[in-house]
């Protein structure tokens, strides 16, 4: 591979994930050196064609401050996003009182949750239409305005409703995860409703593929320590499982 096919291939898994870690390109360009890479991600950063991130990359068709398109982030790693709702269905209670967060890998999970007497409120819309095949679960969708790009909903009408809900396990997914910025997304509204619905639960679960770890977005909405238990499809590498675990966060 010459080094025009590797920066076009780099450029279309950049464009594929929407953000990738430092870490996966190394894995998916091995044997090539780190030295390379970096001047490969500062050239196509110069071109203006990916934007470079504290480690790693976004594409630039995805706007600082806005929500990837739902139908593109459904597509991205759908085998990771079946992996974790089958362990996130582990967690399911009867009778439970749960909250459901918006995003594809939430969306996965509603796909899979089996029947029963569950009482379940979501901000998305995919997700209700996942569960409006369940017969014996009670399902609320909040109300508030619609974001076209992420399909769900949020602002003051949603928030008002959201701050009257006691859950016992809320179901959240993120953009990105870092050490040093904790779990992120790219909206102000939906940093703030995510925030709230776990501090509104006895039990915060956060379903995360791997991808994510090493990525940033805009709003901060929670650290290691507000989440009772991590869900991913691969596990951890050592540096960041021993950071959950010393938070009290367990890894499934």
């Amino acid at each position: 591979m010459n080094m025009e096919q590797r920066r076009r291939q780099m450029l279309d898994l950049i464009n594929r994930e929407g953000s990738v870690s430092f870490g996966q390109l190394k894995a998916a360009f091995s044997p090539v050196s780190e030295m390379t890479l970096r001047r490969d991600l500062e050239y196509l950063d110069r071109q203006k064609r990916i934007i470079r991130t504290h480690g790693g990359a976004r594409s630039a068709e995805v706007l600082v401050g806005t929500d990837d398109l739902y139908l593109r982030r459904s597509t991205r790693n759908a085998a990771g996003k079946r992996i974790i709702a089958e362990k996130a269905i582990q967690l399911l209670q009867q009778n439970g009182t749960i909250f459901l967060d918006s995003g594809s890998t939430c969306t996965e999970f509603a796909r899979q949750i089996p029947d029963g007497p569950y009482m379940i409120f979501t901000t998305s819309v995919s997700c209700a239409l996942e569960l409006s095949r369940l017969q014996q679960a009670t399902i609320y969708l909040l109300g508030g305005r619609m974001n076209t790009a992420s399909l769900c909903v949020n602002g003051s009408m949603t928030m008002r409703e959201l701050e009257s809900i006691n859950f016992q396990t809320a179901f959240l997914g993120t953009t990105g995860y870092m050490y040093e910025r904790g779990f992120t997304c790219g909206s102000e509204a939906d940093g703030y409703l995510k925030h709230t619905a776990l501090q509104r639960a006895e039990k915060a679960v956060m379903l995360m593929d791997v991808q994510k770890v090493g990525v940033t977005s805009t709003f901060t909405f929670a650290q290691p320590e507000d989440i009772d238990v991590l869900i991913t499809d691969i596990p951890l590498d050592d540096s960041n499982a021993r950071h959950f675990l010393r938070s009290g966060t367990e890894l499934l």
